[in-house]
C-alpha cells in the first residue's frame, strides 16, 4: 500500500472554513455531523479519483461515522482567529452545532483547483441538502467502520471495502497488485 500523503493542515483548515462559508446563507444546513461527512467525502472522493486524499487528514471512528482527528483543533483555531463562530442550537432533544463564517476563506482559488472546488461544492450540496445528519452518518458505516473501535483510525482506503466473501478473482487481483509494488 502506498504511503499516505502527509496531513496538509493549511489546506484542511481552508477546506473547513470554505465548507462553513458555503452554508452561510442557512447555517442550519451544516452541523458537526454533516461537516465531518463533507470532509470525509471530499477526501475519499479525491482518493477514488486520484489515489490520494485531498488533505491527508487522518480519520477515526466515532459514533456517527468517520471524523477527521484534527477537526477539534482546527475549529478551535478558526474561532480563536475570529474567522468562525460556533453556536449550539436546540435540535429536538439535542444541541446542534452551527458554524457562522466571520471571514471569507483566504486564497481558496490558489489552494484548490477549479475541479476540486466543483467537487467540494457538489459534495456540500449533496450532504447538506439531500440528507439528514442521521442518513448521511449511516452511509459512512461501512464494514471497516463496524470492525473498528471508537477512536481507532480509519485509513482513507477503507472506502474501497465491501462485505462479502473473497473470490479467487479477488485474490488474483490482490496478488497482482502486491507483485506490481515490489
Amino acid at each position: 500500500m502506498p504511503t499516505p500523503p502527509p496531513f496538509q493542515r493549511k489546506k484542511f483548515k481552508a477546506l473547513v472554513q470554505y465548507i462553513c462559508s458555503m452554508c452561510q446563507d442557512n447555517p442550519a444546513r451544516l452541523g458537526a455531523t454533516k461537516l465531518n461527512k463533507v470532509l470525509w467525502y471530499v477526501d475519499t472522493g479525491n482518493f477514488l479519483k486520484t489515489g490520494m486524499s485531498l488533505t491527508g487528514a487522518r480519520y477515526v471512528k466515532r459514533q456517527h461515522g468517520p471524523v477527521p482527528a484534527a477537526i477539534p483543533a482546527i475549529i478551535e483555531e478558526l474561532v480563536a482567529e475570529r474567522k468562525l463562530y460556533v453556536r449550539d442550537v436546540p435540535f429536538y432533544e439535542y444541541d446542534k452545532k452551527e458554524y457562522i463564517t466571520l471571514q471569507e476563506p483566504d486564497d481558496i482559488d490558489t489552494i484548490f483547483s477549479a475541479s476540486d472546488i466543483r467537487d467540494i461544492d457538489r459534495i456540500i450540496d449533496s450532504v447538506c441538502d439531500a440528507h439528514t445528519a442521521k442518513s448521511i452518518s449511516l452511509k459512512t458505516h461501512n464494514e471497516p467502520w463496524h470492525m473498528a473501535e471508537i477512536g481507532e483510525g480509519l485509513p482513507i482506503f477503507t472506502v474501497l471495502a465491501r462485505s462479502g466473501e473473497l473470490t479467487e478473482a479477488d485474490l488474483s487481483w490482490a496478488d497482482e497488485k502486491i507483485a506490481s509494488m515490489q
